[in-house]
């Protein structure tokens, strides 16, 4: 029994789902047959230069037909009476062939124009550009393509302004308690000893994390954030974690703890950025949980048994429903 080929079979395969169209139709409406089958139809370029070809056909007869039949009214050309009723006629045919060629290539251009337009919009950082979806079938997907694009590109803008805001907002506090502790050393009104340098010491640490994270945002968003990804537990990593974390729950009175079954699998994660992710969520809990609060960080396989799931809990007011999108 010979293979059939995608797009060649008259008979629809037993497997095809029911519902669907046979012969299926490609992306630019065509039926897969042809010698462009593979590729959805003919470029738009071939058949856009067939039409000025066609064009320029239909204008060197109609213009041959012209200066024959007036070279037959003036005598110079012979020509029997229903030869030049033919030639009439086929000046007329040629001229409206023309007409509708020439539509025809206004219909294949116009959408050109508008993309370049929208095109050059967007070069200029105006990414609320969008283009008509009309013309033949390859200019509708191009332009469809492009306003794709295009909203993209203005959900990225969006999301690089709103971490530009949110990152300096972030870097503007512990310059201030920086700033103001040093102004208080300088003017006198507190001593440099060790209890009034350690709240500088600690804001320098959380600039130098919070530039870190700036720096693996970076990474991420360029595709050149490497991970070194192996099996690894995620027990001790959690106990690290929370370890780290321990000082800084009895001095603030918040319980923490860690909650996992003794038997997890390995994950295979890079472990350096599951505890730096780990340590952004325990500092973003203890931020907000008050004094007698809990932390509770654990451990779960749910019920798809190829991941493990690792949470963060607090006690704190959590993120207001309107800021939840964000």
């Amino acid at each position: 029994m010979r293979e059939s080929r995608p797009g060649a079979p008259h008979r629809k395969p037993p497997w095809w789902p029911e519902g669907e169209q046979w012969p299926p139709i490609n992306w630019n409406g065509a039926r897969g047959r042809g010698p462009w089958r593979h590729r959805g139809g003919p470029p738009f370029f071939f058949r856009f230069g067939c039409a000025i070809l066609v064009l320029a056909l239909l204008v060197v007869v109609a213009l041959s037909a012209l200066v024959w039949v007036v070279g037959s009214v003036l005598g110079r050309i012979t020509s029997p009476t229903g030869g030049n009723v033919l030639l009439i006629g086929l000046v007329i045919g040629a001229t409206v062939a023309a007409f509708l060629a020439f539509r025809r290539i206004r219909r294949m251009s116009a959408p050109l124009d508008e993309l370049s337009d929208a095109a050059e919009r967007i070069e200029r950082g105006d990414y609320s550009a969008r283009v008509s979806v009309i013309g033949p079938a390859r200019m509708r997907s191009l332009a469809r393509a492009f306003n794709d694009m295009s909203a993209r590109l203005a959900t990225v803008d969006e999301g690089r302004r709103a971490f530009l805001a949110d990152a300096a907002h972030e870097l503007r506090t512990p310059l201030s308690i920086i700033s103001g502790q040093l102004e208080a050393i300088e003017e006198g009104l507190y001593p440099a000893d060790v209890e009034h340098l350690a709240p500088i010491h600690e804001q320098l640490n959380l600039l130098e994390q919070l530039i870190e994270d700036l720096r693996t945002v970076a990474l991420a968003e360029t595709g050149a954030l490497a991970l070194n990804v192996q099996p690894m537990e995620i027990g001790p990593s959690i106990d690290h974690a929370v370890a780290a974390f321990a000082a800084q729950a009895t001095s603030g009175e918040v319980t923490l703890t860690a909650d996992y079954p003794p038997k997890l699998p390995k994950a295979i994660a890079d472990e350096q950025r599951v505890g730096q992710v780990l340590t952004n969520l325990l500092s973003n809990a203890f931020r907000h949980t008050p004094p007698g609060g809990h932390v509770t960080v654990t451990a779960r396989r749910p019920q798809d048994d190829r991941v493990i799931e690792v949470s963060v809990r607090d006690d704190g007011p959590g993120i207001a429903p309107e800021l939840l999108p964000h």
